[in-house]
This record gives C-alpha cells, sequence and structure tokens, in this order.
C-alpha cells in the first residue's frame, strides 16, 4: 500500500549537494528536482570498472590480490562524485561516511594477518538515513530537526555488517520520515538531502521511501544497500530502480536502532543488483536481538546463508498463485506480465491463475490508523533513546520545529500525518487494538495464509509496482493501481522482487511473497526467475522513458 491507497480508500496514509562527510550541511533550501530540458544531449558516463559487479566478483578480486578493500572504496567514492555530485546528479547519497577509508585498510591489513571474515569483507555498502550508526555521521531520517543527530549506538544492522567485514560508504537519502509525513509528500525528497532522482530516467521518481537506497545501487555506486520497509518503500524503489529486494519477515532482522514507523510491520532489508547479492546481505542482517523482541520468533528459523538456497531449479513444480487483482490497467505493464507467467511455466512452474485475495482493499483504514498510534509512540521511544543530546525530544517538538522552521522543511507539503499521530492516544486504545486484530486476521488467515492453504500455493505472485511516475513537486505522487506490497506489509511476511522487464525504458518487477519465515523458498523462486531471464538492466541516465520517436 502507498499513500495515495489511503486517500482512494477515504483515509489518508504514504536535488540538494552530497553531504561530504561530518560537520558539511546541506543547502538550507534543497533544490526540487532538476529539469531535463528537451532535447539536451545525453550525459555520457564515464566507464566504470566495477560496473554490474557481483559480491563474488569483487571477493574473488580480492581473494586473488587483485583489488582491495580501499581500492573498491575509493573507486566507488569516485563514482559518487561523478554521478551523484556531478553528471546526472540522481542526488541518491545524503552523508559520506568520513572514515569510510580508513576502516578499509583496517579491513585490508587483517585480511592480509588473518583471512576475510567472510564474503562481505572489504565490501562497500550505503545504508538508509533512518540507520543508526555510532559514528561521525549523522542519522536524520532526512529531517533538518534531526540534521546534526548522533547516535549513542550502532543499529544492530550496522552492528551487524561492520561484523561480516563490510565498509560503510554513507547514508541514503529517503523520503522525509519514510514518507509518513504529508499525504501529498513527493517520494525521495527530504528537507535535508532535497530530491532524489530515477537513474533509469532522470525526470522520474525513484519511489520511496528508500529511494536513495534503490537509487544508489541502480547506479552502481556500492555493491549494495540496505532499506526500511514498513509498506513498499524497500518493493517500490526496487521495482521503480530496476534491483532485487527482499522484505523479510518481521523479527528476521532487527529493528533496534532504525527510526521507527511501525513496531509491526517496520524492517530492514537488502536492495541488491541480484538474488544472490541480495541474499548474501541477508545473511549478515538476519539475527536474534535483545533490543528487539520481535526477533525472538526467528529463533528457529534463522538461516546463516541464504546463499544455499539459490536455486536454478526451483521453478520446476512450484506452485503459484497469480494476484490479477494486483495487476491494475496499464496494457503494457500486462503484457510485460504475460511474458513473464509464460516464462514461468516454461521454467516449470504451475500457475494457479486467477487467485482472488477476499479481503484486498478491506484493511487500508485500519492500517493507517494502527500507523498512526505506532508511529507516536515509537518515534517518542527513539528520540528518548538519544538521551540530553536530542535536537527534539517529543513527536510534538518536532512537529512545533517544522512550523519554526516552515520555509525550509514544508516548501511543497505539510505535515498533517505527524499531527494525526500526535492526536492519538497509547498502544491500550481500543481503537488502536480493534484496528491492529482486523489487520492481523484480513492479511494472514483471512488474506496470505488462507489463500494459500486453500490452493495449496508455494508463494503468490504479482507485479512489484508499476512503471516510475514523474517527479511532481507540485502535485505529489502519482499511484498508478499497480503493486503488491500491501498483504506481506501489514501481515509482516517475507516479499521479494526481481526485474522483469521494462516499459519504455522504465522498469517493472515481479513479485514473490507468501508465509511467515519463507525466505528461503522465495529466494529459491525469485534466483530461478533470475537466472532464466536476465532482465536487469543497467541505467542509462536518460533524460526520460524510452518513448517511441522521441
Amino acid at each position: 500500500m502507498q499513500r495515495r491507497d489511503f486517500l482512494k480508500t477515504g483515509a489518508l496514509a504514504g536535488g540538494a549537494a552530497l553531504v561530504g562527510g561530518c560537520g558539511e550541511r546541506p543547502s538550507p533550501q534543497p533544490e526540487p528536482a532538476a529539469q531535463v530540458a528537451a532535447g539536451e544531449t545525453p550525459w555520457q558516463e564515464p566507464a566504470f570498472e566495477h560496473a554490474e559487479a557481483t559480491i563474488a566478483d569483487l571477493a574473488k578480486s580480492q581473494a586473488d590480490g587483485k583489488l582491495t578493500a580501499r581500492a573498491l572504496a575509493e573507486a566507488y567514492l569516485a563514482r559518487i562524485e561523478a554521478i551523484d555530485r556531478s553528471g546526472p546528479r540522481i542526488n541518491s547519497v545524503i552523508e559520506l561516511n568520513p572514515d569510510a577509508l580508513s576502516i578499509a585498510d583496517a579491513l585490508d591489513a587483517e585480511r592480509a594477518a588473518k583471512g576475510p571474515r567472510g564474503p562481505l569483507h572489504g565490501i562497500a555498502v550505503l545504508l538508509k538515513d533512518n540507520i543508526d550508526t555510532a559514528d561521525r555521521m549523522r542519522t536524520s531520517a532526512g529531517s533538518l530537526a534531526l540534521a546534526e543527530s548522533t547516535a549513542p549506538r550502532d543499529a544492530f544492522v550496522a552492528e551487524r555488517l561492520r561484523a561480516a567485514g563490510a565498509v560503510i560508504l554513507g547514508k541514503t537519502n529517503l523520503s522525509e520520515w519514510a514518507n509518513f509525513r504529508s499525504t501529498r509528500s513527493t517520494s525521495g525528497w527530504s528537507s535535508r538531502g532535497g530530491q532524489t532522482r530515477n537513474p533509469n530516467a532522470l525526470d522520474r521518481n525513484p519511489c520511496g521511501s528508500s529511494s536513495g537506497s534503490g537509487a544508489s545501487v541502480a547506479a552502481n555506486l556500492c555493491v549494495a544497500a540496505v532499506g526500511t520497509e514498513t509498506d513498499g518503500s524497500i518493493v517500490c524503489p526496487s521495482n521503480a530502480c530496476g534491483l532485487v529486494g527482499i522484505k523479510p519477515t518481521v523479527g528476521l532482522v532487527s529493528r533496534a536502532g532504525i527510526i521507527p514507523i511501525s513496531a509491526s510491520q517496520d524492517t530492514a532489508g537488502p536492495m541488491a543488483r541480484t538474488v544472490a547479492d541480495a541474499a548474501a546481505l541477508l545473511s549478515a542482517l538476519a539475527g536474534v536481538d535483545e533490543r528487539d523482541a520481535a526477533t525472538a520468533a526467528a529463533r528457529d528459523h534463522l538461516q546463516v546463508d541464504y546463499t544455499a538456497f539459490l536455486d536454478r531449479d526451483a521453478l520446476r513444480g512450484a506452485r503459484l498463485g497469480v494476484v490479477r487483482g494486483m495487476f491494475g490497467s496499464n496494457p503494457h505493464v500486462i503484457r510485460l506480465l504475460e511474458s513473464a507467467l509464460a516464462e514461468l511455466k516454461k521454467l516449470g512452474a504451475e500457475l494457479v491463475d486467477p487467485v482472488e485475495m477476499p479481503t484486498q482493499g478491506k484493511f487500508h483504514e485500519d492500517e493507517f490508523t494502527v500507523l498512526l498510534y505506532e508511529f507516536k509512540d515509537g518515534l517518542n521511544a527513539y528520540f528518548a533513546s538519544l538521551g540530553d543530546a536530542a535536537p527534539v525530544k517529543t513527536l510534538a517538538g518536532l512537529i512545533a520545529f517544522n512550523e519554526r522552521n516552515r520555509e525550509r522543511t514544508m516548501p511543497f507539503f505539510e505535515q498533517e500525518i505527524l499531527q494525526m499521530a500526535e492526536a492519538k492516544g497509547p498502544l491500550t486504545s481500543k481503537e488502536y487494538l480493534k484496528a491492529r486484530e482486523r489487520c492481523v486476521r484480513m492479511s494472514r488467515a483471512e488474506g496470505i495464509d488462507g489463500v494459500m492453504e486453500r490452493h495449496k500455493l508455494d508463494a503468490l505472485i504479482a507485479p512489484s509496482g508499476g512503471p516510475a511516475f514523474p517527479i511532481d513537486l507540485v502535485n505529489g505522487d502519482h499511484y498508478t493501481g499497480t503493486g503488491s506490497s500491501t498483504f506481506a506489509a501489514v501481515a509482516g511476511y517475507p516479499h521479494v522482487t526481481v526485474p522483469a522487464g521494462q516499459v519504455f525504458g522504465l522498469p517493472v518487477g515481479l513479485s514473490f511473497f507468501g508465509r511467515a519465515w519463507s525466505e528461503p523458498r522465495l529466494i529459491g523462486l525469485a534466483y530461478a526467475f533470475e537466472q532464466a531471464t536476465r532482465h536487469r538492466r543497467a541505467p542509462t541516465f536518460a533524460a526520460g522513458a524510452a518513448l517511441p520517436g522521441g
């Protein structure tokens, strides 16, 4: 579900210069989306030796002594300068880690002395700017209110990546407050970072809220990135940017140290150019954490290595339910999906076509109610975790800050969702409890679990979303009615998206989603489809969509 879906059901929902390190502030008034003149000479992308390189490729090069962690980090930092700050200026990175090269040097020394820690040793990654890092970088959720906020402790996600030997290059831009501020917001825009652009077509939106994570990985500014999702914020930017995204079961990856929206729906997850890379990153991220009670349920379901489930034959004999109610009405998308279905059958899958989700569209208002209550509770708790140094102490204080700084914080859209959340009571409220019960029931027993049991399915499939819509700071986002994030998001179940082709040069993804803890099966299915079709295309940084005669 996207913010516009709330509106459709009568409820409400979902470039500045690169910040180059600690202490360097973004422009007080970030630029809106850059305008691309008609007939403009296409920008010529500079050669990049690591273009489309995988984790396995780069790990082998380091093992063979042909590459160091420092050289890899330097190459990506140079690419960020050339692509993100200069050239097409996709504006996906909000801040660079001033310690990245020294961390890389230490990892190179460790490799020489002891060998690698694992497949992520020396691999360059980016984190969404709502994930705490206890270093010289800020964690702001894209807001000016937290533009100088430093975390007292790493998020569990950051801890796991450091332990695996990854080099955190920096933080990515996002839709401010993870797209939970206004009903008219523009995805990929934040008051701290400005507007992120889609590298496949610069006038198009990368979708949100993990917009910077999606755009940066697609543009080869890092090997992979971590995004977060409440409903669609990993799936949608992965779809729009032509990536693989894994939205895990809630509890598989700890949310400790991540600026929250919803305790029942939030999760971090990998965004990468291949299923194998996403699986490798998930292996590092997953784990039980005493700071997040939801992870206790994952103890019996954790896998040491999710790449073990990469199976080219996974589709053979698989029963897949085709959810045509999520296809939308775009004929170009429908034709692409029909081609994907034909490919799935050729690969041995048995399609149950169609299957209906009887509760589809019936719990949008309940979901929004749940998110409002949980956002207020979770955000106030997060502010408290920052201690006395917190720039703002409460959601009410955040609202007041935005009003005092209206010209900089709200030049395009307001903060009515923040105000609606502030008006809600505690999580013991009857309104909240009833809405949460309905969400759980209609997304699980009457939704994914019920449908999959009735049809004996291995997974449900649907389009991840439609082609990227234009950036529009005047009117806000334009969702097209195609997409499949909501059931898995509300249920807290896993969802994997993989490129399925392009419409006028704009990527469209195919989604596999299913029961709780079914990541191994979904990864296998997505991998089999990916390997047979190879639909991922590196972006060309075109001015706009590839229209006939254009």
